[in-house]
């Protein structure tokens, strides 16, 4: 069975990748640098999320600062209500992996200390922050000096009450005006490495604040479903926003709100990319859906595969599936699947049959032949080794 899996079977695996094709290709905006990240322009779309704890706590906020990072988040976000916060941000700005941004409510004066403090960018709440419009002007300069990009983030929590007189509630056409007559501000004094966002709780109401602000100017975009809520109805609500609005070309870095640790909010994150050919895929499962026809325990094997193989980081599809009307096309058309029923499974690597094994060696058997393509695939590209994390 080895020498026909190494000598046989053709993996299929191109020397060079072709990128995805997109739905749409992404709205050209202006590119602006959070750190050592790229934001707009061609650059690809960045994940980040936001550290839960204290951020004056700095060894715990840097422990969750590295977690994030391993999970693959590009750009993190700490709180800064207090001036023990904006006192440490210059310990963690220096010592974390990735880009740090402090996220700034009420009071200015943090604004300039995280500026000062190293951080890569700093987000600004026009509808929180006091005394704001007239110290625009000394923020520019700042964030110039200190090389530090801003983002004007518009909350439907916490808008301007001028503008919920005008408008009556946070409808798209009041997020928009706040966060296009912020803007101004910034623009009048030359200051334009800025980002924007204008979040809503409404799915609905979000998409056509975006599709509104990104008719009006080229600024880069930051997307998010602000309050989204607990793990799955927030990972529904942000999937269904950031693929109507990715799928359209628009936003350039997205944040998944979730009541849920922040790693899961990457996590969900990276997946929504790599769903819409945004961000190259990894690992992916294809499996059964509940169904009468299957002879097997799909869940059971799909979830033992998927536990099994979840430290693999490499392009591969893996299919499991548990009947004989749709089990072998997806099998074959995966670059490893099996077919399973009547108490065994067949294992298939690139469309050939390479094995046929009891039902509870299927999971076990896949596990091996992923990692023995997953060494293959790394020699062939050139890498001399996978990467597998331990």
């Amino acid at each position: 069975m080895e020498e026909k899996l190494s000598s046989e079977v053709s993996l299929g695996i191109p020397t060079v990748k072709k990128p995805r094709e997109l739905i749409r290709p992404r709205k050209k905006t202006r590119q602006i640098k959070v750190g050592s990240v790229l934001v707009g322009g061609d650059a690809p779309v960045s994940v980040q999320s936001m550290t839960t704890t204290k951020t004056h706590e700095i060894g715990p906020t840097l422990q969750q600062i590295a977690e994030l990072t391993a999970a693959g988040c590009d750009i993190v976000r700490v709180a800064c209500p207090r001036q023990e916060d904006a006192d440490a941000l210059s310990v963690i700005a220096k010592q974390s992996n990735i880009p740090v941004i402090a996220d700034i409510h009420f009071q200015p004066k943090y604004v300039f200390a995280a500026i000062k403090g190293g951080c890569a960018a700093v987000r600004v709440n026009p509808g929180n922050i006091r005394k704001f419009d007239d110290q625009v002007k000394d923020i520019c300069q700042a964030a110039s000096d200190y090389g530090c990009s801003l983002r004007i983030g518009v909350n439907a929590g916490s808008l301007d009450p001028r503008l919920l007189k005008k408008y009556g509630k946070a409808t798209p056409e009041a997020l928009v005006e706040s966060a296009v007559w912020e803007a101004s501000l910034f623009e009048e004094h030359g200051f334009h490495d800025f980002k924007i966002s204008v979040k809503h709780h409404d799915p609905v109401t979000m998409v056509r604040a975006y599709e509104l602000l990104s008719e009006q100017g080229d600024w880069p975009l930051h997307l998010g479903v602000t309050e989204a809520g607990p793990a799955f109805q927030g990972t529904i609500k942000s999937a269904t926003a950031f693929g109507a609005l990715l799928s359209r070309g628009i936003g350039d870095t997205i944040r998944v709100s979730l009541s849920a640790p922040p790693v899961e909010e990457v996590k969900v994150g990276i997946e929504i990319l790599q769903s819409l050919g945004l961000r190259e895929r990894t690992l992916e499962i294809v499996s059964c859906p509940s169904c009468g026809r299957a002879q097997v325990d799909v869940y059971k094997l799909a979830e033992d595969v998927t536990e099994g193989l979840k430290d693999l980081k490499v392009p591969l599809r893996v299919a499991v599936m548990g009947c004989v009307v749709n089990g072998p096309g997806e099998a074959r058309e995966a670059d490893l699947g099996c077919a399973s029923g009547n108490g065994k499974g067949q294992i298939f690597i690139k469309g050939e049959v390479v094995a046929t094994v009891p039902e509870d060696q299927i999971v076990p058997t896949l596990i091996e032949k992923a990692n023995e393509l997953a060494e293959k695939m790394g020699l062939e590209a050139g890498s001399g080794e996978v990467e597998v994390l331990a």
